[in-house]
């Protein structure tokens, strides 16, 4: 079913609502997929079987930006269901990024980024990436070449990201070697921002608590829902942050999400640019097994009270599953005007404002 159909199927039926800059982005979805289903992929010349490029110049692709929660991921879905004749992948960004550091060690040798592209292109001519988000070394040293490659051999890029390609690697470790990348994006995609006013899955958090205590099976079950709320129902990839030249591993992350445990975060050696990294990287942070701090656990309390403190100051979204309420962690007579101020910013990090949720009249 061509896109603009679907859509507006979608609206009529009221499992969309009207929305402006949804509609701009359809518009222009729908334009690229009915040039593909028009001119369906070339097939190699014998030069471009010798040097690994296509026949005739792919239509340009898409790149499309904007907050959390605004629809993009849903609309490239649409956009990529709506092609046909087309070899087509849609596979996220951080999953493809592994496969292809799969395909290094599994290939080897010079050029291998060629070979990896050969790959790519016999089972995609449509490659659509949701949420391209670049955040490791590894992956920004790589991504230029292999974007260059797949130019060349006429697959077609659509993409997703909270991200314009300025924002992309923005302070990694030797960005200078990653801006040609970002201008090879402008150059060869059309990039339109999805600019919407409405986050519509902060809807789906709406009158329900984002501070879960105690930890009761129950409240495990609502503190994974809201995990599949708010990541569409993504399971979550392990992710590397850079920090100051180390790495630091986020156990599972998917839109926008990042999910750790209180000893991953507050057990171990971290900081306060490592909680500030989490926070530029992630728009909501879930953390589980937060305990009742004991007097002597003197380091995990002070890392827990900058942790909060950092994300307080980043208005970083906290889901948490707690042994206690946010006033009967913290052992007595310890830290207490930081503790008092966590506590504070706790209730407030609950509030639908901190969230941009409209309260539920009663």
């Amino acid at each position: 079913m061509a896109l603009a159909r679907h859509y507006r199927e979608r609206l009529k039926d009221g499992t969309l609502k009207p929305d402006a800059a949804q509609a701009a982005v359809v518009e222009k979805l729908s334009a690229l997929g009915a040039q593909l289903n028009r001119l369906p992929p070339q097939k190699p010349t014998l030069l471009g079987k010798l040097f690994g490029k296509a026949s005739l110049p792919a239509p340009r692709g898409l790149y499309i930006h904007g907050e959390v929660g605004r629809g993009k991921t849903m609309l490239m879905d649409l956009f990529c269901d709506s092609v046909q004749g087309w070899p087509k992948r849609r596979i996220h960004f951080h999953t493809f990024m592994q496969d292809v550091h799969a395909q290094r060690q599994r290939l080897g040798g010079e050029d291998v980024i060629n070979r990896i592209a050969d790959e790519w292109a016999l089972s995609a001519k449509l490659l659509c990436l949701d949420e391209m988000q670049i955040v490791d070394i590894a992956d920004a040293m790589i991504i230029g070449r292999l974007y260059e490659a797949l130019l060349a051999r006429g697959v077609v890029l659509v993409t997703t990201s909270n991200l314009p390609p300025e924002g992309l690697y923005r302070d990694g470790l030797n960005r200078q070697l990653f801006l040609p990348f970002i201008a090879k994006l402008r150059d060869t995609l059309d990039v339109i921002s999805l600019d919407s006013v409405t986050d519509y899955r902060l809807g789906r958090v709406r009158a329900r608590d984002t501070f879960l205590h105690p930890a009761t099976a129950e409240n495990r079950v609502a503190f994974n829902a809201l995990w599949k709320d708010l990541t569409d129902g993504a399971p979550g990839d392990a992710e590397t942050l850079e920090v100051l030249g180390r790495t630091l591993t986020v156990p599972k992350a998917a839109h926008s999400c990042a999910a750790f445990t209180f000893a991953e975060l507050c057990g171990a050696a971290l900081g306060p640019p490592d909680y500030l990294a989490i926070s530029k990287a992630y728009r909501t942070v879930f953390v589980s097994g937060i305990p009742r701090l004991k007097a002597q656990q003197r380091n995990e309390t002070k890392r827990f009270i900058l942790m909060i403190d950092t994300f307080y100051d980043a208005r970083t979204r906290l889901v948490a599953l707690a042994d206690a309420a946010p006033e009967d962690l913290f052992p007595k007579n310890q830290h207490a005007f930081e503790s008092r101020r966590t506590v504070s910013r706790l209730k407030e990090m609950q509030a639908a404002s901190w969230w941009g949720v409209t309260p539920v009249e009663t």
